[in-house]
């Protein structure tokens, strides 16, 4: 009677422990979808304000100068010169709204390129170390690139660092991406979306992610993801310490 007391007991365990992690993913992947939604329509509202209003003026002054081109030959090389720099401006909002969208030199040339050029334009030193032996697989590549991206954004947000150093690493079948600052600390992944858009993206590959930032010793950010051919496996869940 003990033993099956106790394994009634310990299914009761089971069922709840499985029941909160249904509850969990499907929290996980409403939030997923709502930031999906929510940065496609920033990318319409971007596209439709920004490059398209530049390319429409672009049609215009190209038809303005066409219409000059006999009459006043002078006036049409004006218009096309403003036409150049019009069109100029329009090629590098598409490039930043595409590196907003996915750095194309992660996908050309790999992880560590793009986080060379990550870390570069922090405004604070940062030491990075990439130890990989190949490519990871492109969903965790794009994971371990927006951790690290979060992590220096909310650094030089929050956390008056003087130092960062990145690490990522293959180990025994496990991607590691770590960032870890020598500032404040005391973070709090509850006040707003982004590390909580992190947890979704590390989970969403079975992965977890852990905050350390006691009050004044820094903060620690890291990401572990299984590696797996497709990359595409539901998650784990985040912890915190410190």
């Amino acid at each position: 009677m003990c033993a099956a007391a106790a394994l009634a007991l310990e299914n009761q365990q089971l069922q709840a422990e499985l029941r909160a992690r249904v509850e969990e993913l499907h929290t996980s992947r409403a939030r997923l979808v709502e930031a999906a939604t929510r940065e496609r329509s920033t990318i319409e509202r971007n596209l439709h304000d920004g490059a398209q209003q530049r390319l429409v003026a672009l049609s215009l002054t190209l038809r303005i100068a066409q219409g000059q081109l006999t009459s006043d030959p002078p006036a049409a090389a004006e218009l096309l010169d403003e036409a150049s720099e019009q069109l100029a401006a329009a090629i590098d909002e598409l490039r930043e709204l595409a590196g907003g969208i996915h750095p194309a030199v992660l996908s050309d040339r790999g992880l560590e390129p793009a986080l060379e050029a990550l870390c570069g334009r922090a405004p604070m030193p940062v030491d990075l170390s990439v130890q990989l032996d190949e490519r990871l697989p492109p969903a965790i590549e794009v994971a371990a690139y927006y951790t690290v991206a979060e992590a220096l954004t909310n650094v030089t947000k929050y956390a008056r660092a003087d130092v960062v150093a990145v690490a990522v690493s293959r180990d025994n079948g496990t991607a590691r991406i770590m960032v870890v600052d020598d500032g404040i600390g005391g973070a709090d992944p509850g006040s707003g979306s982004g590390i909580l858009g992190l947890v979704d993206r590390v989970e969403a590959l079975d992965g977890k992610l852990i905050l350390e930032s006691p009050p004044g010793l820094g903060t620690t950010l890291s990401a572990e993801i299984p590696i797996t051919p497709s990359a595409e496996c539901p998650g784990s869940r985040f912890r915190q310490y410190g």
